[in-house]
């Protein structure tokens, strides 16, 4: 079965199958008494380094779980808006540097989940409808920063199980995605 991107239907599917794949991993994780966290990204460790890439697709349990991944989906749409090859690039560009940032500079413990991408999607669709000057993407840049506005907080340090550091680096890293292709 070939997915066709290049419409709303199919980006639709393709985020619904994106979803699908984060949960089986959550089931996995979940089943295996959270056995796949190891993966994540440990600072400044060298088995930390796997968790650049992997990092992204653990979660510490339900609850983390789904408080990324309805956010996740919304978001990954939304980034298809900008076209297919800019949503790859993107969220490849993202996920190298939040990882490589966590792993260079984020306090020695173990980071995983996808809040990261979905801050730094947040920086991007925020500041990218501005910077691309297109009605409909300047819609989604004020529908997402009304809706989605008070993530912002999650950059600061609050609690120490939550990855700030993973929020921060996303969000840094999505504005500077906006810059460089928004266009």
């Amino acid at each position: 079965m070939q997915l066709q991107l290049s419409n709303s239907s199919g980006q639709f599917k393709f985020v619904i199958a994106l979803l699908g794949f984060f949960t089986v991993i959550e089931i996995i994780n979940l089943l295996t008494g959270r056995s796949l966290n190891i993966l994540g990204n440990y600072p400044r460790e060298v088995f930390g380094l796997r968790g650049i890439l992997l990092g992204h697709f653990l979660h510490g349990n339900i609850a983390h779980f789904a408080s990324n991944i309805v956010t996740l989906g919304i978001f990954s749409f939304l980034m298809f808006q900008y076209g297919v090859k800019h949503y790859f690039y993107i969220t490849g560009f993202l996920m190298l540097c939040i990882g490589v940032s966590v792993w260079l500079f984020a306090r020695p413990a173990m980071h995983i989940g996808a809040s990261g991408l979905v801050y730094g999607y947040l920086g991007f669709l925020v500041l990218g409808g501005l910077i691309a000057g297109r009605i409909k993407l300047i819609v989604i840049s004020i529908v997402v920063a009304f809706f989605y506005g008070g993530l912002i907080f999650g950059v600061l340090p609050s609690q120490g199980f939550i990855s700030w550091e993973s929020h921060l680096f996303g969000f840094v890293a999505g504005l500077f995605a906006a810059k460089m292709w928004a266009k």
